[in-house]
């Protein structure tokens, strides 16, 4: 038997902050859950596959355009009339009512639990080989309970888990979206289990397998590397299953770092980051760590981070990849002495403390909602960080070289 585990389209994805960009770029990219998720069925047509497992966030809101509520339908017919099996459910984006859905009936397309009650189905495939899947799906976008101890006993056939959940962490704010333990999940002993939520691809536990296959194509630049789904292949005798990554997202997000030990110009730095860009001949969209950030003038640092540049620099990219983001790092600690830096790690930390910098910014913040959310998100303050230390190296370091003079 074969099947695919995917997870977190999130069709009508809005890729925010990306405005800079050229529109027929743009466009790509807003497009590019859509071609994943085609992509996806594409093998699943290919490789003949028995079961097409879909983990939530299928559309990234509960109220989906209807041009991605037609996009799915016909995805989901070009499944169904090849007689592959999809068991599908609801996520936290998605929260919906199954007749919310424009998805022609089939027997060959089920719903898991749309009341948030664990359901189990039963199917066979074309061979005679039996298979249950269990799971559940959202109606609000926060489920608070643990959903693990509501799944049945696992069947003699093949046992599926199909969820879209987090483990339980210390802070319970967070745990909104079905806390589970990984013990619990163990212990049902399932054959396998298929997570959505969680945009890292990951494995949880080999045995039994707890799998979260990912997002099946980066939103951001936090979501780095290669997307799409996974190709499971089950030895019908043992039940042993094998795993293959399959990459459908057509547009990858990588991180590169450019170390500077040394002043360099303008002109020779350009040169550096494209260099260092067209070692991929992917389609990306890149985030350029500058490591050595004092050693950049404030001229520099000022071009380096305006969209204008980043357009230039991408118009000499291979594969009509981009430059869409830029941040700064220091080579080390400040070159201080020992007990200056002691009293300046001192004052960074009271400087950054979430008290002190809340009131800082308390101003600012209030200004709009824009400000406001950026003033609480964690990447901005630590992006605000690393710029201050780039500036205060920056200015010591001058200092230093004019001490060494005498």
């Amino acid at each position: 038997m074969k099947f695919i585990h995917l997870a977190d389209a999130h069709l009508d994805s809005p890729f925010l902050g990306l405005s800079f960009l050229p529109s027929k770029s743009l466009q790509q990219i807003q497009q590019a859950p859509n071609q994943s998720f085609t992509k996806i069925v594409d093998l699943a047509l290919q490789e003949k596959v028995d079961l097409v497992l879909i983990a939530g966030d299928t559309f990234d809101s509960s109220r989906p355009t209807p041009s991605s509520q037609l996009f799915l339908a016909k995805e989901i017919q070009r499944l169904t009339e090849a007689q592959i099996q999809v068991v599908m459910i609801f996520g936290n984006h998605d929260h919906m009512h199954e007749a919310d859905l424009l998805v022609k009936p089939s027997p060959y397309f089920k719903l898991l639990g749309n009341d948030e009650h664990v359901e189990t189905a039963s199917f066979t495939t074309k061979d005679g080989f039996t298979y249950s899947v269990s799971g559940f799906s959202y109606l609000n976008n926060h489920i608070t309970e643990d959903k693990i101890p509501d799944f049945p006993k696992k069947s003699t056939d093949y046992h599926f888990g199909l969820m879209h959940a987090q483990e339980q962490t210390s802070k319970a704010s967070q745990n909104v979206y079905a806390p589970f333990k990984l013990s619990e999940v163990k212990a049902l002993a399932y054959d396998y289990f298929a997570l959505g939520h969680i945009h890292l691809r990951q494995t949880l536990a080999q045995e039994p397998l707890i799998v979260y296959s990912g997002n099946t194509q980066g939103r951001h630049i936090n979501e780095l590397g290669a997307k799409g789904c996974y190709l499971g292949e089950i030895n019908e005798e043992t039940h042993q299953t094998k795993l293959t990554f399959v990459a459908t997202g057509p547009i990858v997000w990588q991180s590169i770092s450019l170390r500077l030990t040394e002043p360099i110009s303008k002109n020779e730095l350009q040169e550096e980051i494209i260099a260092q860009m067209n070692k991929n001949d992917a389609l990306t969209y890149f985030s350029l760590h500058l490591v050595g950030a004092e050693f950049l003038t404030e001229d520099e640092r000022e071009l380096v981070q305006d969209s204008d540049f980043w357009r230039t620099i991408s118009l000499q990219l291979n594969s009509g990849s981009f430059l869409v983001d830029v941040r700064f790092e220091t080579n080390s600690q400040l070159e201080i002495g020992a007990s200056d830096q002691t009293f300046f790690q001192k004052a960074e930390d009271e400087v950054f403390a979430p008290e002190n910098l809340a009131k800082t910014i308390k101003d600012w913040a209030g200004k709009d909602e824009l400000a406001a959310g950026l003033a609480a998100a964690p990447d901005f303050i630590k992006a605000v960080r690393e710029l201050t230390e780039v500036k205060l190296s920056s200015r010591l370091k001058g200092v230093n070289d004019e001490t060494d003079k005498d």
